[in-house]
């Protein structure tokens, strides 16, 4: 028992990341592994002793199912703590799990769609769920064209009795195929070892500072990697208890996050930006009423862009509360480095940067801005880890930057993924990187960079560039300066791009917003007035289209990146859900 016995920020780096458990179920039995809260307070509980068994005894019903081959099985569940055991039941068994958004009652077109694909392309051979959704995922897949139907089987029924089975996995054993938010693009099964989960919850143990009386609370999606590496598998990594609560929860009554972990006294949470511009959006007098944050040792920022002014307005609100602004903790990740990639210093606080915008366009040089010059604020991400390497790179030459100069940003980690499930060639362009002057392999990001004084500061996405009249824009400039300047419109609910003109020679600047509902004609052409105002006196570029849309109808990955690239295919297929539209004439373009 002493051989398997775990510490927090320690792993078992030759085992496969069930051994994990198994180590803390064997030596804290009775201590708390999970809260599941409910709405309305309600909160379920499980140790790590009872997970462990829950755990082992559905990876025997997935080992007798399968007779015993390693097999692909898609997890439809909602939050909760069915979907936990789940999970260490295919890390147990060997099988590899594919986190995916349930379909739930409404069973929308896009998620029914998304499901089809991810099943399809991974090859699903199992469909684990609960009893109560056993029957209706039964009923869709019979309705599709999949062959074969992989078998649904409700793992809630599998009576939790006492098992001993051993995990047979290591660490380069296929553990998690990781479908990506499909931000840029359509979802991709990224490659998760064993291995790059245990280094990856080590990355971020020792960046949070997790420690021996640590516990987390979180509300994020455990289908997508920031909410299952960092919400579910780093605390059992670290040993810490964990809180988490619906997602659904979260966006019905965003300060419900808050208050849970005012009510647990917890010390670490976090989430992607949008999440604290809801609280500060939907805060009520009635909320803050007994709030006490003086708990949290930090509450971590990313996955989108990170605004400065998200952040100051945050702390406006709730450091009256007890919550420290060095507490705030920006950092950046993705999939394809299974989550963390870069961080602050614990307790370090944060910086920002005030870089000239138009040097940032023209020139891709993050310049000090002068004053009253037209400037951009980027929040630094913090620094990589020991194991962790970052070039910032020319996208098109591959030949490394000079100091200060903006590039895309290229990863060398043990938490690097070791590609796309089934696709070799586009695995080698993304994880097979190599410079110019003969470093590699890298992993590319597609996100665009700067480092300076050791951080990373990150400053847009390469595809979503918007290149008009050989200048550079990128879209979140475009789309602050709106919500800066033009009330109606909501906030995290637009998306700039560019589409060329009928002959395919010139790219031109569309707008798309939502607006707040209820309104009038008359307000939505003071919108349309107001956005192609603003956007060309601050830009300097005229938008072509400007184009309203009904509220909740921007097409957003799972943890609520506006997908842009695909309010781009819709506006070119006029499937948005158009309330109103402003469009220059092609003659006076």
């Amino acid at each position: 028992m002493q051989a398997e016995t775990v510490h927090a920020g320690q792993s078992c780096s030759s085992d496969g990341f069930a051994h994990v458990l198994r180590a803390r179920a064997r030596e804290s039995a009775e201590a708390l592994a999970f809260r599941f809260v409910l709405d309305g307070g309600r909160a379920e509980e499980i140790t790590y002793g009872e997970l462990n068994r829950r755990a082992r005894a559905v990876a025997i019903k997935i080992l007798d199912i399968t007779n015993g081959r390693p097999e692909r099985a898609l997890l439809l569940y909602p939050p909760g703590l069915d979907y936990l055991t789940a999970l260490f039941a295919c890390l147990y068994s060997g099988a590899v799990a594919i986190p995916a958004f349930p379909p739930g009652a409404t069973r929308q077109p896009r998620t029914m769609s998304r499901l089809m694909a991810i099943i399809e392309d991974a090859g699903a051979s199992l469909v684990l769920t609960t009893s109560h959704g056993a029957p209706t995922i039964a009923d869709w897949l019979t309705s599709t064209s999949v062959d074969p139907t992989p078998r649904v089987v409700a793992t809630d029924l599998a009576g939790y009795a006492e098992h001993d089975v051993s995990p047979t996995t290591s660490a380069d054993s296929l553990a998690v195929l990781q479908y990506t938010s499909g931000s840029t693009s359509l979802p991709r099964g990224v490659m998760l070892n064993h291995g790059h989960l245990i280094s990856n919850t080590a990355d971020i143990t020792r960046s949070f500072g997790l420690h021996d009386g640590a516990s987390a609370t979180f509300w994020l999606p455990p289908y997508h990697d920031m909410g299952l590496i960092g919400g579910l598998l780093t605390p059992v990594a670290s040993g810490i208890p964990a809180t988490f609560m619906s997602p659904i929860s979260f966006l019905r009554r965003p300060m419900s996050w808050l208050q849970v972990v005012s009510r647990y006294r917890t010390t670490h949470t976090g989430g992607p930006n949008f999440a604290y511009d809801l609280c500060v959006k939907r805060v009520k007098e009635a909320d803050l009423v007994g709030l006490d944050l003086s708990s949290v040792e930090l509450s971590f920022t990313g996955a989108e862009p990170i605004r400065l002014d998200t952040i100051e307005r945050f702390l406006k609100i709730f450091e009256p509360h007890g919550l420290r602004p060095e507490a705030i903790y920006p950092c950046y990740g993705l999939a394809e480095a299974t989550l963390l990639v870069t961080g602050g210093a614990r307790l370090g606080g944060w910086r920002s940067v005030s870089v000239a915008r138009e040097a940032l366009e023209l020139e891709r040089v993050a310049r000090p801005a002068m004053a009253g010059e037209p400037s951009r604020n980027i929040v630094g991400c913090g620094a990589p880890g020991p194991d962790t390497r970052i070039r910032i790179v020319d996208p098109t030459s591959g030949e490394p930057v000079l100091p200060g100069a903006v590039g895309e940003i290229w990863i060398d980690s043990p938490s690097v993924a070791a590609g796309y499930w089934r696709r070799p060639t586009e695995s080698g362009d993304t994880f097979g990187a190599t410079t110019t002057t003969g470093e590699g392999p890298y992993l590319r990001t597609g996100d665009l960079g700067f480092v300076a004084d050791g951080d990373l500061f990150v400053a847009g996405r390469t595809k979503d560039l918007i290149v008009l009249n050989g200048r550079n824009y990128h879209p979140i400039d475009i789309e602050q300066i709106c919500e800066i300047d033009v009330a109606g419109i909501r906030r995290d609910c637009g998306a700039a791009f560019a589409v060329e003109d009928d002959a395919g020679a010139v790219e031109r600047l569309v707008v798309v917003y939502e607006i707040d509902p209820g309104m009038t004609a008359a307000q939505h052409q003071a919108i349309l007035d107001g956005i192609r105002g603003s956007v060309t006196r601050e830009s300097s570029v005229a938008p072509y289209a400007i184009v309203l849309i009904k509220p909740r109808t921007m097409p957003k990955t799972s943890s609520g990146k506006v997908q842009r690239w695909l309010a781009r295919r819709q506006y070119l297929s006029g499937d948005l859900a158009e309330v109103a539209r402003w469009q220059a004439s092609d003659r006076a373009t």
